[in-house]
């Protein structure tokens, strides 16, 4: 079998579902932090698209792959891990859904919100990534902000609906990948509703270690961000 080496920026959620993934999966990997890499030439011939998280193996076609909800699906179907991604069609539907719902609705909502806060670079074409003033950029992740609700409700109503995860009595990866995904809320201090916050809560449980510690990182550097902003606000920088 193949050596798979997985290349991650810590504070991203998108990176912290794999790095949660792969732990609580028991895979053996490598794992390498490529911050201020993913420009580089030696990068770019790896994954021209320059994104994390993104992993490395013989196995693959082209030598490496990104995108977390595909990476999690590859490494599924490769070691037949269908404790986290079920071969029923039905219960595969539900778990493709709930991911394809996340990054297709939910994400870009809480980007908008929570990017600006994190220092994170947004998309072009939007208007945080414009030279519109801080007061319209303002409303604009405000809006954001206030539109999380509903696709929130989606996932409460409709994915986990009365169970304790999207995956039924254990986590999937449709649940890691909204776990890590709502600990970027807290950037914003976004008032979770109840259910979401004992959703977390139960993954971070049941997962024990191979949740918390990637979650330490992201965690970490919110704390940061924060504290920057709080000095900024106080004028004790």
């Amino acid at each position: 079998m193949a050596k798979l080496i997985l290349n991650v920026i810590k504070p991203s959620v998108n990176n912290m579902t794999v790095r949660v993934f792969v732990r609580a999966a028991g895979l053996d990997f490598t794992e390498h932090d490529v911050y201020g890499q993913t420009r580089t030439p030696e990068y770019l011939a790896k994954a021209p698209s320059h994104l994390t998280p993104m992993i490395e193996t013989a196995d693959l076609p082209k030598g490496a792959l990104w995108e977390s909800c595909a990476i999690m699906q590859y490494l599924c179907n490769k070691h037949g891990l269908d404790q986290f991604y079920p071969k029923d069609p039905e219960r595969r539907a539900m778990i493709d859904s709930a991911m394809f719902y996340l990054i297709g609705t939910f994400y870009p909502y809480l980007a908008r919100a929570t990017y600006p806060a994190l220092h994170f670079p947004q998309y072009p074409g939007e208007v945080g990534y414009s030279d519109a003033d801080h007061d319209t950029k303002e409303q604009a992740r405000k809006a954001a902000a206030e539109a999380l609700a509903e696709p929130l409700e989606v996932f409460h109503r409709f994915y986990v609906a009365g169970q304790p995860f999207i995956g039924g009595d254990r986590p999937s990866i449709a649940d890691i990948r909204l776990a890590a995904t709502l600990e970027f809320l807290e950037a914003i201090d976004y008032p979770l509703p109840a259910w979401a916050t004992t959703y977390m809560e139960a993954m971070e449980k049941t997962l024990g270690t191979a949740y918390s510690e990637p979650a330490a990182d992201v965690r970490g550097y919110i704390a940061y961000v924060k504290a920057q902003r709080d000095e900024e606000l106080t004028g004790t920088a």
